[in-house]
């Protein structure tokens, strides 16, 4: 591809000539200002808080929109520029509600930020005072609620819903003040198509759309010296945790993570992981008696509660490929109230199980009718990363000060295998790791099926070449599973997870979250599975001693009642 010159602010720059004017000025470490614009979606130049002068014509252009030319020559510093960019923002505030202490946004807000660098004072938005949107809140929940009082019309998240999740949940309605991004018919998002990912709050910028926090519960929990409080980590939080704190993304804070729940006053602390490695024994059982023809192939998993809906609204005709495995959480769930009740003798009824989870469908599969093993709710909250974060700064704990401390035994051991759960690809990797090596005693390369897209292996097992295939991203799943009902793919064995590159991308993680920062949160638990001691579920030696006194064996009668669950069609619309 050919390159093109161009100067901006008196620099001269050479780039690719399908770069745009904020991706030239980004390369010589001019920052312009932006609200609309997301690097993983497509171009959209709708809020012109970027814009700049174009010195030949005078003219304010989108920069994020705008393709470079030869010989172009841009002011991004004018007074033109600033002037227009201050005058949209001021118009953006005059219809935005003025309640940024009881936002959940609060100093996490773009347009907050924004406000504060063009230097926009309350009197600058007075000017434009007038009737102001009035519309009612969706608050059904479980998993996300929405202010459409505080949406700015960016399109971020009808584009991501669309473009990147193939879900088409939000779309924007009416005319100029009117305009409105809403679901089909105005329903609650909860009672619509959606898949409950939560990418529509990753890229929202402000607090139109969050998740429906469960925090004042969990402190409820902490405060009832009536209640025995257990938490479970999912395995992805440990690399993605420490962004919430200016660390560096892809650092491990597993140890910080375990002292900070400490803190809080959780009666045991303990690993999702665990659980993890528990999947692979069921789910891997599961497997091997298709692969042994006792059933259909290709076997598809089920721990993503994501992909699980959008399957049961728009696949119900492939619900029987599905694993009936539950999730790592469900399935920790079901065991802090019966068999952790039964070791340390704790009444189940005291019990009181809180996840901390990357994902916002979580709050949703909690609540699944069919999803309970034990005489009670198996899990009682689910907090996001982000509402961890929240709760940690709460308590005004210094987290990158904090010594790092182990998980509680009992539930808290765990292999790599487990910790792999975490990104796109992990769990099958993890699952043939076990089956290939209980079927032939020989050990797995690494299957090294990247972190973006639809991506495949073959793997030979004895006499046998078993291919798998894995999709991230709702709309990449649409794909792969499009083709397996066709009759057109030859996988054994497919891993889905609803979110881009998996739990490291979920809609309970920090922001912002680029496809470049997931790639390095995924690595990072690869880099944990790789120097792990232990890297089969199998091998996990509290997992063994699980079975041994409690569930008897893999698919046996009690793990079937306590880890195994179903699933229902729904309405596709």
């Amino acid at each position: 591809m050919s390159k093109v010159k161009l100067t901006i602010d008196e620099q001269t720059v050479e780039v690719e000539e399908d770069s745009t004017l904020l991706e030239a000025a980004k390369k010589i470490g001019i920052n312009i200002p932006i609200l609309c614009y997301h690097p993983d979606l497509s171009l959209h130049g709708a809020c012109r808080v970027c814009v700049v002068e174009d010195e030949e014509s005078g003219n304010l252009l989108a920069s994020c929109a705008t393709p470079v030319r030869d010989g172009m020559s841009i002011n991004t510093r004018s007074m033109k520029a600033r002037k227009a960019r201050r005058r949209n923002v001021e118009l953006l505030l005059a219809n935005h509600p003025n309640d940024c202490l009881g936002c959940d946004r609060n100093g996490h807000c773009e347009l907050q930020d924004l406000t504060y660098e063009l230097g926009i004072k309350s009197e600058d938005v007075a000017k434009f005072a007038g009737e102001q949107s009035e519309y009612e809140l969706d608050t059904v929940g479980p998993a996300l609620k929405r202010d459409p009082n505080k949406c700015i019309l960016c399109g971020r998240c009808v584009r991501i819903c669309e473009e990147v999740q193939g879900v088409s949940a939000l779309q924007f309605t009416d005319r100029g003040f009117n305009s409105i991004v809403t679901t089909a018919f105005d329903l609650p998002q909860a009672e619509i198509n959606c898949v409950n990912c939560g990418q529509c709050a990753t890229v929202c910028p402000v607090g139109a759309i969050t998740e429906f926090s469960e925090i004042d519960k969990v402190w409820a929990a902490l405060e009832d010296d009536d209640k025995h409080v257990l938490v479970q980590t999912a395995p992805s939080i440990q690399a993605t945790l420490g962004e919430e704190f200016g660390m560096e993304t892809g650092t491990i804070v597993t140890g910080k993570m375990v002292a900070a729940l400490r803190r809080f006053g959780f009666d045991q602390v303990f690993s999702t992981d665990f659980a993890a490695d528990l999947t692979i024994l069921e789910e891997g059982s599961e497997f091997l008696k298709k692969l042994n023809g006792e059933g259909e192939l290709p076997h598809i998993t089920s721990c993503c509660p994501g992909w699980v809906k959008g399957a049961e609204h728009n696949f119900p005709d492939l619900l029987k490929h599905l694993s009936s495995a539950k999730s790592p959480m469900q399935m920790f769930s079901a065991l802090s109230k019966t068999y952790y009740p039964e070791q340390t003798g704790v009444d189940p009824e005291k019990i009181y199980t809180v996840a901390i989870m990357p994902c916002t469908a979580k709050k949703f599969e909690k609540d699944r009718e069919e999803i309970n093993g034990s005489d009670f709710k198996d899990t009682d909250a689910v907090l996001t990363t982000r509402e961890f974060a929240r709760m940690i700064k709460e308590m005004g704990i210094d987290f990158t000060s904090l010594p790092d401390e182990d998980f509680d035994e009992l539930m808290g051991v765990s292999t790599g295998a487990g910790s792999i759960f975490g990104t796109t690809g992990g769990v099958a990797e993890a699952a043939v790791r076990s089956v290939k090596e209980k079927l032939t005693g020989e050990p797995l390369e690494r299957l090294n099926l990247g972190f973006r897209g639809i991506n495949q292996a073959e793997v030979r097992i004895g006499d046998r070449v078993v291919k798998v295939g894995i999709a991230n991203g709702f709309a990449n799943a649409q794909k792969l599973l499009e083709k397996v009902r066709a009759g057109e793919s030859d996988l054994d064995f497919i891993e889905i997870m609803a979110c881009p590159h998996g739990c490291v991308g979920g809609g309970g993680q920090p922001r912002p979250a680029t496809d470049e920062k997931k790639d390095k949160r995924g690595q990072a638990l690869a880099n944990i599975d790789n120097a792990s001691k232990i890297r089969k579920s199998h091998e996990n030696p509290q997992i063994l001693k699980l079975y041994e006194e409690f569930l008897g064996e893999p698919l046996g009668g009690e793990s079937h009642h306590l880890l195994h669950t179903k699933y229902k069609a729904r309405p596709k619309n």
